[in-house]
């Protein structure tokens, strides 16, 4: 892996030039789009496009907004940053890409499917933003709720309390708020998104303790002592914990548990049958350690369970 990196000045020309770039050449193969995969909240999320073959990433870093633009080069990446967080987003654009991911460990050969997805699928990695609240908050807003309610409250959200992304983003391209904003917005903002007063009281608690959060990113790529840290936070329970860990963290070993679909899809992907939460565990427990990379290669290989059964009922909170 090599990892050249340069600041560019402003241009008045221009108006806002990159700051900062990165062309990251990596031991191995990275598929950047199927590896940043789990960043993207739904259609329409505001703060990730993917133009020409190109990913567009507003982030917030703790030096402040940035865009982080990701295209392809020859056997590497060339990474381009605008705002005032733009040198941090280069510098984290190895761990993002899963530097440090190692999947040498896990043995697939004796499934089909998962050997098969892991042939077809060599640049798949385990991300790791290297942001814990910003990854929660979105978490917290997925909570037992489908994914079409959770993503609308998301986009209306950061569309009303983040920033336009900086740079020579594309249009409409926006950066979450930092959690001091997050703090203020007031009760009807999340009514009106149709977020009730458990999911919104618990993001409340998530912004209040934001630095220790951060804290948990020395304790390394996930474990016990993350997870028991990230669930100390009242109404982040195992699921939000997991799903958390999996972005920020590029926890690899940190399955979903509490999750509608995931318990059934993986049955059927591994087994041929649907299954509940106890039934996934048991049926991942002898990839323990890689439990999370098996998620990813089944969810990324195109496998979907049989259209059939009960579909979660969207209730609309705004009416109430």
């Amino acid at each position: 892996m090599s990892l050249d990196t340069a600041a560019e000045p402003s241009s008045p020309a221009s108006g806002q030039v990159a700051t900062a770039t990165t062309v990251y050449r990596p031991a191995e193969p990275v598929h950047v789009l199927q590896t940043l995969r789990p960043l993207v909240r739904g259609g329409g999320d505001p703060c990730f496009r993917v133009e020409a073959g190109v990913v567009w990433w507003g982030v917030r870093t703790p030096e402040g907004p940035a865009t982080l633009r990701l295209g392809p080069a020859a056997s590497a990446v060339e990474a381009r940053a605008w705002g005032p967080g733009a040198e941090w987003a280069v510098a984290n654009v190895p761990e993002l890409l899963g530097r440090g991911d190692d999947w040498s460990g896990l043995d697939v050969s004796g499934h089909e499917l998962l050997s098969d997805a892991r042939r077809r699928l060599p640049g798949l990695r385990l991300l790791r933003t290297n942001l814990v609240a910003q990854m929660m908050i979105p978490a917290v807003l997925e909570q037992k709720v489908t994914g079409t309610e959770a993503w609308r409250a998301w986009r209306q959200l950061v569309r009303g309390h983040g920033s336009v992304a900086p740079g020579p983003a594309p249009a409409g391209l926006m950066v979450p708020a930092d959690a001091a904003t997050w703090a203020k917005v007031p009760s009807w903002e999340w009514h009106r998104a149709g977020v009730g007063p458990q999911r919104s009281a618990t993001i409340m608690r998530v912004c209040a303790v934001a630095s220790g959060l951060e804290r948990t990113l020395s304790l390394g790529r996930g474990g016990d002592e993350v997870q028991r840290r990230l669930r100390s936070v009242v109404g982040v329970g195992v699921w939000t914990a997991a799903e958390t860990s999996q972005r920020a963290h590029g926890d690899p070993d940190s399955p979903s548990v509490g999750d509608y679909h995931l318990p059934a899809t993986v049955g059927w992907a591994l087994i041929g049958e649907p299954v509940d939460d106890d039934g996934m565990l048991e049926l991942l427990e002898p990839y323990r350690g890689h439990r999370e990379r098996v998620m990813r290669l089944i969810t990324a290989s195109g496998f979907r369970k049989p259209r059939f059964g009960p579909r979660m009922t969207i209730q609309d909170h705004r009416a109430h």
